[in-house]
């Protein structure tokens, strides 16, 4: 029971996966200010911004509904730090691996964007409203290619455990070239997730100050803020320990050390990417996403069920 409470609260869980959330917020801003030619925060300003929402008021409007309105933020926060229990980050064994768990992952990475849907509209604010309803339209855009990008390569490795698959693709690592097509697509769908520009469409400030965080202050919006560098973690690992699990060749100090590496690598390319693109409209999105992406998670899936045939013929 002790050890479980550790693994929760402490390491892999929520203390480690804040802390983790937090710095890799900090070289995301630095990384896209240093590449449009800017200074950038100070390494304290994330944590500094933090400590200073817990220390504000917190605000709930008069025609919002209140428990609503007060537990999106919490049940947002607690699914994007689950999601990260279930993700093998030292050794080949997550704290909760069953046959299975990348449905449950998936899943959990899928709670938060509901959790923001419901908290913007049931504060009743337009602005908060408006950009509710973006952020699940795009949810329905993104959601489709990242499934069948990641779930292709479940298919290849023949298991839906992400242990057992970390396992194939160490002992078989030619075969993560097949995949690079699938990672591509998984990479600017998790841009839609995390709505980083270009698909920043629902909270664009230019248009409706903050989408559905519009209306919290204080904690609340720590929280949500939180959830958010949590999530842009358990993504970048999801995708690192789906596509490039190399950590497990290596004892487990130093794979921890390798693992931790290519999930900056993964959130400095979401940098680069988030540089180079301006923001489009929301009808761009849908469009781009069901034009593009999801014909090359169909190639990938397609390429990955001639490849298993193949393998297990």
């Amino acid at each position: 029971m002790i050890e479980a409470l550790f693994s929760i609260l402490i390491f892999p869980g929520f203390l480690f996966v804040s802390i983790f959330g937090l710095i890799a917020e900090y070289i995301d801003r630095k990384l896209y200010a240093r590449l449009q030619n800017r200074v950038g925060p100070p390494w304290f300003q994330t944590f500094a911004d933090f400590i200073k929402l817990l220390g504000k008021e917190d605000i709930v409007p008069c025609d919002a509904t209140v428990r609503m309105f007060n537990s999106a933020p919490l049940f947002a926060l607690t699914a994007a730090t689950a999601t990260f229990l279930y993700i093998p980050i030292w050794k080949a064994q997550n704290i909760f691996s069953f046959n299975g768990d990348i449905i449950m992952i998936l899943y959990l990475l899928t709670i938060p964007t509901l959790a923001f849907f419901i908290g913007g509209w049931y504060s009743t604010s337009l602005f908060s409203r408006i950009g509710s309803v973006r952020g699940v339209t795009q949810l329905f855009a993104y959601e489709v290619p990242l499934f069948m990008a990641i779930l292709s390569a479940a298919l290849l490795a023949d298991t839906w455990s992400l242990k057992e698959m970390m396992l194939f693709y160490t002992r078989h690592p030619a075969y993560c070239l097949f995949n690079l097509a699938g990672f591509a697509v998984s990479l600017v769908a998790l841009l839609g997730k995390l709505e980083k520009a270009p698909f920043d469409i629902p909270e664009a400030e230019t248009e409706i100050v903050a989408g559905a965080f519009t209306e919290y202050s204080g904690k609340r919006l720590a929280l949500l803020k939180l959830t958010l560098d949590i999530e842009m973690v358990a993504g970048s690992a999801l995708l690192v320990a789906v596509f490039f699990p190399f950590s497990l060749m290596f004892y487990p100090a130093l794979g921890f050390v390798v693992f931790i590496i290519e999930v900056l690598a993964v959130i400095a390319l979401l940098a680069l990417l988030r540089t180079v693109v301006a923001r489009l409209r929301i009808d761009q999105m849908i469009d781009f996403c069901w034009k593009y992406l999801v014909p090359f998670a169909l190639f990938q899936l397609l390429l990955n069920i001639i490849l298993k045939g193949v393998l297990y013929r």
